[in-house]
């Protein structure tokens, strides 16, 4: 009986995280927190991580160093390191997409690393 309990909150543990949303990231000297849509802080993980550049209410993204950009969902797990050579600089972020200016491009990129599609970036 135990181990049916165990294996049914193993199994919907996933799903609860995947629900949250990220509604705001506040920084402090040390920390970074991550809350959700009713004010309720749901994780937190420390500045020497790196620099948070970018987030969505699905992921955020850390820049480690001059070189890796990594993308964290809202349980915290890595979902994808992009070099920052041939990443780019980036711009903006939404919904589980972000963009970045690389060259003389403008490129869409998803969270889990697929490239999407590109632009000049003189285009208008």
């Amino acid at each position: 009986m135990i181990r049916r309990l165990l294996l049914l909150i193993l199994l919907f543990c996933p799903l609860l995280a995947m629900a949250q949303k990220i509604a705001y990231i506040e920084s402090t000297s040390s920390w970074y927190y991550i809350y959700d849509e009713q004010g309720r802080r749901i994780r937190s993980f420390s500045t020497s991580q790196g620099r948070l550049v970018a987030y969505t209410s699905e992921f955020y993204i850390i820049q480690v160093g001059k070189s890796w950009y990594y993308t964290y969902d809202v349980a915290g797990r890595r979902l994808h390191s992009f070099s920052i050579s041939a990443t780019g600089e980036i711009l903006s972020a939404s919904g589980d997409t972000f963009t970045t200016r690389l060259q003389s491009w403008i490129v869409t990129w998803r969270k889990d690393g697929k490239r999407l599609g590109s632009r000049s970036a003189s285009a208008r």
